[in-house]
């Protein structure tokens, strides 16, 4: 599973002309479900998405997580983060998850937040949509569960 944050002032996606959602300062999270992804996977990138400490202190430093910081996430589905690019010029999907496996696997992802006690916003599985946002820094950060350190760090 892979999630690319981006540290916003504010961020919104709208899909046939309406605004479906938007958030303040916080997260925007695109998420790219893989075949194979678990559970386990779900859950190392849930934690890190809510403790990463990408947010500044009061000495400038990015030393808080977004629950710290009480900040929002919008968590958006994108399945082309599973692209593979390394033979020819057009990208291949064949790692994504299936449509309903991968749904389920972001249902659970926004599960899992909302359990932390933090504001999640969603975009709309499967639509095309208008994603905006500020990026805040910028701050941009990846994250692979399948690169994970060991012990699952």
């Amino acid at each position: 599973m892979k999630a690319l944050l981006q540290r916003v002032a504010a961020a919104s996606v709208v899909v046939e002309d309406r605004t479906i959602s938007e958030i303040g300062s916080g997260l925007l999270v695109f998420l790219g479900v893989e075949r194979g992804d678990t559970k386990e996977d779900r859950d190392y990138l849930a934690g890190k998405i809510a403790n990463v400490r990408i947010f500044e202190d009061k000495a400038g430093k990015m030393n808080l997580s977004l629950m710290e910081v009480k900040g929002e996430v919008l968590v958006v589905s994108q399945f082309t983060l599973a692209a593979d690019c390394r033979k020819g010029n057009r990208p291949s999907f064949d790692n994504a998850e299936g449509p309903e496996q991968a749904e389920e696997m972001y249902r659970e992802m926004v599960k899992k937040l909302l359990n932390c006690g933090i504001r999640v916003a969603e975009g709309k599985f499967g639509a095309h949509m208008q994603v905006s946002l500020i990026n805040d820094g910028p701050v941009t950060i990846w994250l692979d569960s399948r690169k994970r350190g060991r012990a699952g760090e």
